[in-house]
């Protein structure tokens, strides 16, 4: 992978990340274009947002569940 990608890439890395460590070369890539973007660590930002909300619903609703 090069290291200059586009924020379409960078956005697909972002939300791959969630699913499987990146190998080192994705991350220096991701690392690097974050540095130089302006929308794209909002993006980043909207995304741990949305992963946190996830989190605390997934332990709230563990929390309603009745136990048998």
């Amino acid at each position: 992978m090069m290291l200059r990608i586009s924020c379409r890439e960078a956005a697909a890395l972002m939300l791959a990340r969630e699913d499987r460590p990146l190998d080192w070369s994705e991350r220096v890539a991701l690392r690097v274009h974050l540095a130089i973007c302006k929308a794209c660590p909002r993006f980043e930002h909207q995304v741990l947002v949305m992963r946190n909300a996830l989190s605390h619903w997934r332990h709230y609703r563990d929390a309603e569940t009745p136990r048998e």
